[in-house]
């Protein structure tokens, strides 16, 4: 009974971990986001298993609480072993804030960080040491400390785990990754989304009367410290336990394999899915998919492209009639839905603006975004390939001198430049689009009268059209025709924009207010754009980076990557496209209108041609899709293929091409035909991008 006294920090702590996570499902469960019904045994299975696997993973967390506890003794405080100690701990603080040590080769913060540390260490041992008195004051308050510590972080990770379902509908993945790297962005868009004062000020109060309690009940460990031999008993307890949950966490993983996705990921432990998400941010697809022989792949992809030859798309593109060197404008608008607008069944009449120019343009009713985040957009309409596994190319290390949109307009003679409201260091914008010849205008190209309104993200649209619009006017003077592409910020979370702009105000946060804002953004833009000289001779390019969100049923639900995207030309007729089409074709098109001839890398096709063949790319960092035939085929990690007829869901009112809703059925004959040209694409790609033949 003694000896299991000497637990009881474990165990308290475990409760509170799985009382805290089975709460965090239950509210996952019934959230709005998670657009599921369950059966019972889908149930029994999201909360059993879950709990299993909340288990084992903090058996592995706690390994810092079982080496904290372990070396908590009196005896290492004897003379002269106390002493001797001291002088090792100085010694190595000397040596790490030297610069010269073996952690300051890994540069960034950590030489910082374990400088502190060991400073840290070394204060509270001296303490210890040299106040025989007070140690044990001073270490019941170290013990409280790392009590309150792991309370406070199995209560926030519950918290940003809730924040993150409640914007992307999953447990931790890529994206929660990435947002460590860009703290300065995600920390102040968490401090302007949300009411940070209140919720932290809850949270201590909150860990503080948790921790008060957890020590009541585990003081005894501290009040009276175990034995060596008791020491010895629960290291090889936990031991045990370490070795199982390393063995058992990826197994249980492994039972995450329920047709809906939202099983899965509310049985997902996310401290698991993090790591996961952390080790597979480079995914190589040779290692990780199915794949054919190469020269098999791409004489599959030769039945899109009759005129490649050998490994490689390079083939010529010839014009049909005269080239045409009018201005192009391209504005890419951040988190833009198709279920926004009129005419795919919104009612709120949230983007009037966009809803008339629509009517005005070359629309592409059929049109699928090629990922969920804004680096997948811009990697789409810039490099025209599919979304290949692992980052986007945006954000790798090989990353410049591409075959991009930018490069064909700047063999036809034109000024081609990026603009962006926010910091383009973000996302590695910057990097990217300077990387390949892009000129960068970005928030600190503003001067500060320029700027009337911003947030975290960057300045409001207008400021950033009304800079565009600067800019453009310099550039007609030139005698140069432009390029220029525009990335929105203010249709994003915290979605804050000046107020008095439109009928709902910018501080409420609401989705449909930074809808309603950038559409009225773009009217401003377009009124003051059709009053320059330039205006007549430039056409407008409008399309969505991604959906506003990417939770579904499904681990690729097609309505969750629908987009609009149109081109407008003030001297063309409207017109309508129909046809199945993928992000990374709309540049192409263009350059199709404007009778480019080139010599072309793009997987991206002008769908205006007669030989356009329909399908569109889909993905998520590991889930690769191909839709066509009415078919999506998904290509994931392990080379597991998966393929779902496609049914659509009449929505009454709506026209057949604006219908975006789909049931997806697990097809019950394979389509081989379509796994090989899934896999040809995909495949083609990642050579193309691995062995450096999609260079400029």
């Amino acid at each position: 009974m003694n000896f299991y006294k000497k637990l009881t920090p474990f165990y308290n702590l475990a409760l509170f971990y799985f009382v805290v996570s089975f709460i965090l499902r239950v509210v996952l469960f019934f959230h709005s986001i998670t657009q599921s019904s369950f059966t019972f045994f889908e149930s029994l299975k999201i909360f059993s298993l879950g709990l299993i696997s909340d288990f084992f993973v903090f058996v592995v967390a706690s390994v810092f609480l079982w080496l904290y506890l372990i070396f908590i003794s009196n005896s290492k405080y004897n003379k002269p072993s106390g002493y001797i100690i001291l002088g090792v701990l100085l010694i190595l603080f000397i040596y790490v804030a030297s610069g010269k040590s073996i952690i300051t080769e890994y540069g960034g913060a950590l030489p910082n960080i374990v400088l502190i540390f060991i400073g840290i260490k070394t204060a509270l041992f001296a303490l210890l040491l040299f106040l025989p008195k007070l140690r044990n004051k001073i270490r019941y308050w170290l013990f409280a400390f790392v009590i309150f510590l792991y309370v406070l972080l199995i209560l926030q990770n519950g918290l940003s785990e809730y924040f993150f379902w409640n914007e992307f509908g999953v447990k931790y993945n890529f994206i929660a990754v990435n947002y460590l790297i860009y703290t300065n962005e995600v920390i102040g868009n968490i401090m302007q989304s949300y009411p940070v004062i209140p919720l932290f000020s809850a949270l201590f109060l909150i860990t503080g009367i948790f921790t008060y309690f957890i020590l009541k009940r585990s003081g005894n460990y501290i009040e009276r410290i175990p034995t060596c031999i008791e020491k010895l008993k629960i290291s090889g307890i936990y031991i045990v336990l370490f070795v199982i949950s390393l063995i058992a966490i990826p197994v249980l993983a492994k039972t995450e394999n329920s047709k809906n996705v939202f099983v899965n990921e509310l049985q997902a432990n996310g401290l698991y899915k993090f790591y996961l998400a952390f080790e597979n941010n480079k995914l190589d697809y040779f290692e990780f998919y199915k794949t054919l022989p190469n020269k098999e792949a791409f004489k599959i992809l030769k039945q899109q492209f009759p005129t490649i030859s050998g490994q490689t798309t390079q083939r010529t593109i010839i014009g049909d009639s005269l080239e045409n060197h009018k201005n192009v404008v391209l504005i890419t608008i951040e988190s833009y839905s198709a279920e926004f607008m009129k005419m795919y069944g919104n009612e709120q009449n949230i983007t009037p603006f966009l809803d008339s120019l629509a009517q005005k343009s070359l629309q592409f009713t059929n049109l699928y975004a090629a990922g969920n985040r804004t680096v997948r957009g811009l990697e789409a309409v810039t490099l025209c390939l599919p979304p290949t596994a692992g980052e986007s190319v945006l954000k790798r290390e090989d990353n410049k001198n591409k075959f991009s949109t930018g490069a064909i307009f700047k063999q036809k003679g034109y000024n081609v430049k990026f603009m962006y409201g926010g910091d383009a260091f973000f996302d590695n914008m910057q990097d990217f689009y300077s990387g390949n010849g892009y000129q960068i205008v970005d928030k600190s190209s503003f001067s500060p009268e320029e700027i009337t309104f911003s947030n975290v993200w960057g300045v409001c649209d207008e400021d950033m059209y009304n800079k565009a619009i600067k800019i453009m006017n310099a550039e007609a003077k030139e005698n140069k025709p432009f390029f220029n592409h525009i990335m929105t910020v203010s249709n994003h979370r915290p979605f804050t924009y000046p107020n008095d702009k439109i009928d709902i105000p910018g501080n409420i946060k609401s989705r449909d207010g930074g809808v309603k804002y950038t559409d009225y953004s773009l009217r401003k833009f377009f009124e003051m754009a059709s009053k320059q000289l330039w205006f007549k001779n430039t056409i407008f390019v409008i399309v969505a980076d991604h959906c506003a969100s990417s939770a579904g049923k499904t681990e690729l639900p097609l309505d969750k990557y629908r987009i609009p995207a149109f081109i407008y030309d003030p001297a063309g007729k409207p017109e309508k496209h129909n046809q199945l089409m993928s992000q990374i074709d709309l540049m192409p098109t263009v350059f199709g209108l404007l009778h480019f001839s080139y010599e072309s890398k793009f997987f991206g096709q002008d769908v205006l041609k007669s030989d356009y063949k329909p399908r569109a790319f889909i993905a998520t960092y590991q889930d690769l899709g191909l839709i066509k035939d009415n078919v999506l085929t998904i290509l994931s990690p392990k080379q597991q293929v998966k393929q779902f007829d496609l049914q659509v869901n009449n929505k009454p009112g709506i026209a057949p091409e604006y219908q975006i809703d789909y049931n997806e059925i697990p097809v019950k004959t394979e389509r081989t035909d379509l796994i090989n040209e899934t896999i040809s694409f995909y495949q083609t790609a990642s050579d193309m991008l691995k062995y450096k033949k999609y260079q400029k």
